[in-house]
């Protein structure tokens, strides 16, 4: 483990600890910021984009975004850090006291870690601790710690929040109670189905029934190791979808793709998900939970086979005992090989003439999986009573479809001994997953030479060519003459264009061709981070000019006392000088701004070649 660092916002909360030690007045509440942290830059992994706000008494979500910088954090928990930055000595009667600030209630789970799981470097997780605001908890503002742990390594960043003390039920408050929960959740959808060994690809739409936007909406799928509760693997996998702002009767759909776990039984699971979100910029973090269900097609809690009706067993039973492709991921467009297990499950009647004949499901008529000689059927001579055999056949996934399961049906016809001509049918579902595709517009910089210590704005269109979400887009600029720097996009939906407007700083001057690179990131719906995609532009960064009314300041002495008698050119004509400067900087400005505006309104007409 890394030692870990001492950081400004813990030698700040020192600092106020030993001024309320020296002062012992009390505090007041209008104005309490014990430990408050001011510097948000200081902290190297945490960032929030507004403070969490609780209430006395109540308890309160402290939501914030962690981000690998510099090195992977495997097996990352995060946790409220047990502190002693609150303390403070007060004079109360005839003696000091130590009085504690800390605005949490102390219970059993306060300190708890939460297992985040992995993060890979430069990738953004979306996290949130709970906690019990202190009935007696003074109103203000304050800095509270929060310890990060990780494979090799540990640190402590700050998340400054606001606890108020009004526990009046505001105007929203009373809606709530009128009206209940702010979204519906599965309006006008079938209950989805999964079938195990498959990846179970699903949505859910989540739709605001109030008459208010919803900002800053979060829905977090509720995770749980009981395999009777929840169906699904849990991997190192995003389980949070983020939305900027759900309007008025706007319905959105959260999307998944799950691995179904082996240990599920079939049945219907009930699947939790909470759902946080404000009503303005600046307003309270709401919380409300809710429930869909999904069905999971896997082994019988009883019998895994089950028993035969009586009418059944004078034939041969032959099922999929297991399948798999080659390669295990099936793309769009791509030729893959499917591999099926198959097993006469009977214990004592054989099967023989055996034909498999493996039917694709169809998307607006046509087959989503075909082989090159267009037909896949297979015989089989025999098969005894619980013997298995292998039948592989070569298929091609269809390039336009979506990234969803679809159906292979595998129907059989076999003889038995005391029946003949028998017929079955068995589907299994194939996962298929589309590329990630995106585009970038025209990259426009301005200006494309500045100063050192001078800004410039870049703006460009991120565009998703391709048919799934790019989640947690995120732009990045590198170069020895600028401030690195990173432009966070969000969430890209199929067709979208997502926009990136930054402004770079020049922190050196230009001693290379002018190349910063832009390093274009993304994740899957899984969570797992794809091939950054690079681009550059061209920016100089020059050293700062010096004051050009000041080049006279030099004149010899001896100059200037022969002119001293009669004006200057400057004197006579410096109010015409700078009237004319300042003309011309206005003109400048208003075709720069011109410029500026005709360039965005291009950028989605100059589009880049796609990257995949």
């Amino acid at each position: 483990m890394k030692p870990m660092r001492i950081r400004k916002g813990l030698i700040l909360a020192s600092m106020v600890f030993l001024m309320a030690g020296a002062h012992p007045a009390s505090v007041m509440a209008s104005d309490y910021q014990l430990g408050y942290n001011t510097n948000a830059s200081d902290n190297d992994y945490i960032s929030t984009t507004k403070a969490p706000r609780g209430r006395v008494g109540k308890s309160m979500s402290i939501s914030f975004r962690v981000r690998a910088t510099d090195e992977d954090m495997d097996n990352l928990k995060i946790s409220l850090l047990e502190t002693n930055d609150f303390q403070q000595i007060e004079e109360r009667g005839n003696g000091d006291y130590t009085v504690d600030y800390y605005p949490f209630e102390i219970m059993e789970t306060t300190f708890l870690a939460k297992n985040v799981g992995n993060i890979k470097k430069g990738n953004i997780k979306s996290v949130s601790l709970s906690a019990n605001v202190r009935r007696d908890a003074q109103q203000g503002y304050y800095s509270i710690p929060i310890l990060l742990e990780w494979d090799g390594g540990s640190d402590i960043d700050y998340i400054n929040i606001w606890i108020s003390t009004d526990t009046s039920s505001g105007a929203d408050d009373e809606e709530d109670k009128k009206e209940g929960n702010y979204f519906v959740i599965g309006e006008n959808q079938s209950t989805p189905r999964g079938v195990y060994p498959n990846v179970m690809n699903y949505t859910v739409n989540f739709r605001n029934k109030r008459n208010t936007t919803a900002q800053d909406v979060t829905i977090s799928m509720q995770l749980s190791e009981d395999d009777t509760k929840f169906p699904f693997e849990i991997n190192d996998g995003n389980y949070d979808r983020t939305f900027e702002r759900v309007q008025s009767g706007e319905t959105v759909s959260a999307p998944y793709s799950m691995a179904i776990r082996k240990d599920s039984y079939t049945g219907y699971y009930p699947i939790k998900y909470t759902i946080t979100f404000r009503l303005s910029s600046e307003g309270d973090l709401h919380t409300e939970e809710g429930t869909f269900y999904v069905h999971i097609v896997s082994k019988d809690k009883e019998d895994n086979l089950g028993d035969f009706d009586a009418n059944d067993r004078t034939r041969a039973r032959l099922i999929v005992d297991s399948y798999y492709t080659i390669p295990e991921q099936v793309y769009a467009g791509n030729e893959f090989e499917l591999v099926l297990n198959m097993k006469n499950a009977s214990t004592s009647v054989p099967a023989s003439n055996i034909l498999f004949n493996l039917e694709s499901e169809k998307v607006s008529d046509s087959a989503v999986f075909t082989t090159k000689s267009g037909s896949s059927s297979m015989v089989v001579n025999d098969l005894g009573s619980g013997q298995s055999t292998e039948v592989r056949v070569k298929f091609t996934a269809r390039a336009g479809v979506d990234q969803r399961s679809y159906a292979i049906t595998i129907k059989e016809k076999y003889d038995s001994p005391e029946f003949k001509n028998a017929e079955e049918s068995i589907v299994v579902d194939i996962p298929v997953k589309q590329y990630a595709k995106l585009s970038t517009s025209t990259i426009d910089v301005m200006p494309d030479t500045m100063t050192v210590g001078s800004e410039s704005n870049v703006m460009f269109g991120i565009n998703n060519t391709g048919k799934v979400i790019l989640y947690n887009v995120t732009a990045a600029f590198e170069g020895d003459s600028i401030k690195t720097t990173d432009a966070y996009v969000g969430n890209i939906k199929p067709g979208d264009t997502g926009n990136v407007d930054i402004m770079l700083t020049g922190v050196a001057p230009t001693t290379d061709d002018g190349t910063i690179k832009i390093r274009i990131t993304y994740e899957d719906e899984n969570g797992v981070t794809a091939e950054p995609v690079e681009k550059e532009l061209t920016l100089f960064v020059t050293e700062e000019m010096e004051d050009p009314f000041g080049m006279d300041a030099g004149m010899e002495a001896g100059a200037m006392d022969a002119e001293a008698e009669q004006p200057s050119f400057w004197d006579r004509y410096k109010v015409l000088v700078i009237a004319g400067a300042v003309v011309a900087v206005a003109v400048i400005t208003a075709v720069v701004i011109v410029i500026k505006k005709k360039r965005k309104a291009a950028r989605e007409e100059d589009v880049d070649d796609e990257i995949s």
